[in-house]
């Protein structure tokens, strides 16, 4: 045996493992956030389908109809009126944030859960509404700037705050309303139509 000789050991000093550790530790914090934004896109994108898919069923099927006479959730669900990831059961819709959805008929003011102030009093046309609750700030925002289209909406309230089909698309600026941002978290959303 040689004595006093010296062995060459190799490895990796502490310093050298706490530098990789840190690595691995920045990598895991910037892709945790890349896949939280990712999400959120995805969920947002998803909401929007829904709700356009939605309203051409809902159209389609009461194409002939002069009324929309019987359209609630229970019906959304049974006549495939919504895609089959937003049924509960029978009579709970959910969208892509986690809330309820909404679907309801009314012929006029009187007894509309649409929005009694923006269906006109003493019509004989029908209307119905789509509603979107547990929204995000961010979703709100998006949602409501979007453009639904002139053809048939009515209105849409946001958070309680009605705005007429006059005033839509929506800009960023109309959803401050006296200093107070109408979009916040867990906002809902309704969209009304004839």
């Amino acid at each position: 045996m040689l004595s006093g000789a010296r062995v060459n050991e190799s490895g990796r000093s502490m310093v050298e493992m706490l530098g990789v550790l840190a690595i691995i530790g920045v990598l895991s914090v910037g892709g945790i956030a890349g896949y939280s934004k990712a999400m959120s896109k995805f969920k947002l994108t998803k909401a929007q389908d829904q709700i356009t898919m939605t309203l051409m069923n809902v159209r389609t099927a009461f194409a002939s109809s002069p009324t929309y006479s019987g359209l609630n959730n229970e019906a959304a669900a049974t006549y495939h009126l919504v895609s089959s990831d937003m049924i509960v059961d029978n009579d709970t819709l959910t969208g892509a944030f986690g809330g309820s959805v909404n679907i309801s008929s009314c012929k006029d003011a009187a007894g509309c859960s649409c929005g009694n102030d923006m269906v006109p009093q003493g019509s004989e046309a029908g209307y119905f509404c789509i509603s979107m609750a547990n929204l995000t700030k961010d979703a709100c925002s998006s949602l409501a700037t979007s453009d639904w289209g002139a053809d048939g909406l009515i209105g849409m309230i946001v958070n309680n705050t009605p705005y007429e089909s006059s005033e839509l698309p929506l800009d960023f600026s109309k959803l401050v309303v006296e200093g107070n941002d109408v979009c916040a978290d867990n906002v809902t959303i309704t969209w009304i139509y004839y």
